[in-house]
């Protein structure tokens, strides 16, 4: 990608997780003008909450210049809603009391104050390519061998 001037980045990201808890994994499609990255990661035990979110954080996380103009596509309520209206940034004056995946949420305060991010929901399992793409992505990362610990849920719950 060239160094330009407020870069236009799509994102479309999942999550899931069998059992919920249980393992689980997220995926995320970028699109830039004619650039495409498929990422994903599975964990041993998790939500798919924090999968969901865990897509948007590290899609977020992946981009090396901005700010960006950035539209994340997401199927999840959870996620969208927290921040389209604003939910997350009353948990701030709070510190997140009550909430959980409050780690994942302060990852994602960070990454996005650096760039223009907007979220839109989209149904799941609707045909749209990305989102499908991204959902075979984070259940195919849940069934890899050898999955890492989700951190993040072992504090949180």
């Amino acid at each position: 990608m060239t160094q330009r001037e407020n870069p236009e980045i799509t994102i479309y990201t999942d999550g899931a997780a069998r059992g919920n808890p249980g393992p689980g994994g997220y995926g995320v499609v970028m699109m830039s003008g004619p650039h495409r990255k498929e990422l994903s990661q599975g964990y041993k035990l998790t939500t798919n909450n924090r999968m969901e979110l865990m897509a948007a954080v590290v899609g977020l996380e992946t981009l090396k210049v901005g700010p960006c103009k950035v539209t994340i596509y997401t199927d999840s309520k959870y996620v969208a809603d927290s921040v389209e209206k604003r939910w997350v940034y009353n948990w701030v004056k709070t510190n997140f009391k009550g909430k959980k995946n409050s780690e994942l949420w302060k990852r994602f305060l960070e990454v996005s104050a650096r760039h223009h991010v907007k979220f839109v929901w989209v149904k799941g399992h609707a045909s749209i390519p990305e989102n499908e793409r991204c959902d075979e992505l984070a259940v195919a990362a849940s069934f890899l061998p050898n999955l890492p610990q989700d951190t993040g849920y072992q504090i949180d719950n």
